[in-house]
Parts: C-alpha cells; sequence; structure tokens
C-alpha cells in the first residue's frame, strides 16, 4: 500500500556559520550553496580579513533567498532580540577567528578576545538553542604545536601551543570540552592544516608567493637554522575543507566525549606534505616566471613559528570522507584564477 502524504512540507535544516565572509567561510557557503537546500544564516563582523562583502558578492550569495547575512560582534552577548531575529539552528559552525600568527605575535590579547572569549559567546548561544543537533568549532593544527619530522599528530593528543593564536585556539578547544561534558551539548572539533584558495588575504604565503614572482621580487622563506631545509605543511584547498565539513555535518554523529579524548574530533588534512621552498617552485613554473629567493631562519630570531605541522587524517577517511581534488590540481587551478584579469585585484 502506497501513502501519499498532502499538503505536508518538509522541514530544511537550518544552520549558522560565523566567520562566513571571510576566506573559508565563504568557499564553505558556496559548498552549502550546491550541495544542500538548507536556509544559511552568515554571522560576520567583517574584521580586516573578511574584506567586507566582496567575497560573499562574488560567489553570488545575495542572489540567494536562503541566506542571510548580519554583522555583528560574535565576542560579545548576543542580546535577547538580536537572538530572536536569528532564531534556531539545526546546526552552528563557528569558524570565525583571528588567525595570523605574526598578528597575534604583536596583539595577543585581541586573539584571546576574539578566539576564547567569542567561543565561550557561540558556546552560550549554542546552549539557549531548541533542536541543535550539532556545534562544530573549526580549530587548527597549530594547538599541537611543532612536529618533529615523519610525527603526525591524532585526535586527542596533547596540546603544546607556541604562540599566542595556537594557544588562544587551544584555550577554546577545552572549553568546547567542558561545555560537552557540563551541558551535554553535542559538539564536534576539527582541526585543519595551512588552506589555500580563491580570494585568500594577500598576507597569506601562497597569493603573496604569486603577487612577489610576478612583480620580480624576492620571496622570504622560513628554514632550518643551517638555512638548508624550509618548513613543511600539510596544504589543502577551501572546497576540500569545506566538502569534509559538510560531510561531518550530513555522516557523523561522534560528540565529544571527556571519557574518551579522541572522540568528536576530526582532522581535516592535505592529502600530501610540502616544504615552502617546493611549493613555491610550484607556484614559479605555473606562472613560468623566474623564481627569486632566499631561505631564513626566521624561527630563532622570532620564536612563535614552526618549522613543521602535521597531522593523521586517517579517521576522517576511514568514515569514507576523500578529497574531491589533488593539492596540485588545486594549486594549478587557483593560481589560474588568480592571474585573470578580473581576479587580480584580490593580489
Amino acid at each position: 500500500m502506497r501513502v501519499i502524504m498532502r499538503g505536508c512540507k518538509i522541514k530544511k535544516m537550518k544552520i549558522l556559520l560565523t566567520g562566513g565572509a571571510g576566506f573559508i567561510g565563504h568557499h564553505f557557503v558556496e559548498q552549502l550553496l550546491k550541495n544542500t537546500d538548507w536556509e544559511i544564516t552568515i554571522l560576520d563582523r567583517l574584521s580586516y580579513a573578511s574584506e567586507g562583502y566582496d567575497r560573499l558578492r562574488d560567489v553570488k550569495v545575495f542572489d540567494e533567498k536562503r541566506v542571510r547575512v548580519f554583522t555583528a560582534d560574535f565576542t560579545l552577548p548576543i542580546v535577547e532580540g538580536f537572538e530572536k531575529e536569528l532564531g534556531d539552528f539545526d546546526y552552528v559552525v563557528h569558524m570565525g577567528a583571528e588567525s595570523h600568527v605574526d598578528n597575534s605575535i604583536v596583539d595577543p590579547i585581541k586573539f584571546f578576545r576574539s578566539n576564547t572569549m567569542g567561543t565561550l559567546e557561540m558556546l552560550e548561544f549554542a546552549r539557549r538553542q531548541k533542536n541543535l543537533k550539532k556545534f562544530i568549532f573549526f580549530s587548527t593544527d597549530e594547538v599541537f604545536g611543532p612536529a618533529p619530522n615523519e610525527i603526525n599528530y591524532k585526535e586527542g593528543d596533547r596540546h603544546n601551543p607556541s604562540n599566542p593564536y595556537s594557544a588562544s585556539k587551544a584555550a577554546a578547544e577545552d572549553a568546547c570540552i567542558a561545555y560537552a561534558n557540563t551541558y551535554k551539548l553535542p559538539i564536534m572539533i576539527t582541526n585543519t592544516m595551512n588552506v589555500f584558495g580563491e580570494r585568500q588575504h594577500i598576507e597569506k604565503f601562497i597569493p603573496k608567493c604569486v603577487r612577489k614572482i610576478l612583480d620580480g621580487e624576492k620571496i622570504i622563506i622560513h628554514s632550518n637554522k643551517e638555512r638548508t631545509k624550509a618548513g613543511s605543511r600539510f596544504w589543502i584547498h577551501a572546497r576540500n575543507v569545506s566538502s569534509a565539513l559538510l560531510f561531518i555535518l550530513k555522516n557523523v554523529d561522534e560528540f565529544l566525549d571527556i571519557e574518551d579524548v579522541e572522540k568528536g574530533k576530526f582532522n581535516i588534512v592535505g592529502e600530501k606534505e610540502i616544504d615552502n621552498f617546493e611549493l613555491a617552485q610550484s607556484i614559479s613554473k605555473i606562472l613560468m616566471k623566474d623564481l627569486k629567493f632566499e631561505l631564513v631562519d626566521f624561527h630563532s630570531s622570532r620564536p612563535g613559528h614552526d618549522l613543521r605541522y602535521g597531522l593523521d587524517g586517517g579517521k576522517l577517511k576511514e568514515r569514507g570522507w576523500k578529497h574531491p581534488m589533488k593539492v596540485e590540481e588545486s594549486l594549478k587551478k587557483t593560481i589560474v584564477w588568480m592571474i585573470d584579469e578580473e581576479n587580480k585585484r584580490w593580489l
């Protein structure tokens, strides 16, 4: 017997994303628009790194009726009237943060205010949600500190932050664990390695390399004390990160548990480790321009910068997630996009 349901409207999922006007955030919004019918609310305070709403305009967010954008500072309490306007959510992804290590060394309090206190305010907001299914805190590989050669940290390994930025994110992670344990909130933590892609801020390594190579300028590459080995990272495109986040939201139900230090935590890792000199060489080849460079022992003169980070991505792979695009293909596509006349303004 077939039952036909008439006049029954299926409820769409509602998601709140902080930092949605930022670099990784706007890529995640694009992922949601392409692969879900969810109602999306973006909360962003429009700091210098957001570039206003330009990224959102570029991906046609304001053409979508199912997207709402609010300019607000999530480091402040969400007042009653604003909370009523926001409404209830099925998912909250807290991505908004200050993220540049150099800036955190100059002004550490700003980073703790944004990344730690801001996370506490969002956790308090989550406590008041009536139907919250998942709260994802978007964190960094840097909370684990420098990784010796061939060491890749797994979910649940000890934290060893070496600069104010990573310390502020580590403190926020601990707050998430405490709220999951005390208030039984459905919280997950993701740790992500170095991300690149279209519309990235010029202060970051890849767009900085592109601009300097095009202008014939020298690139400074951080290295070991002997200046024989460049720092390395597992680079990953923002689209791949967004794919992993959506996979977790749709397919994974493992929340933080104080009795199981790995539960509810997921590393989002690039599939291949690349040192920064090799990466600069790859960029110069794509641009078909000469590479001028200098290896500099930046780490001894300015503590807080780590030569190598390493994460193990096996857990998410075991759950069934795969990189949609290889790093070489992603890099070439990004560089070609950057040097198109229409997009050069981002450099």
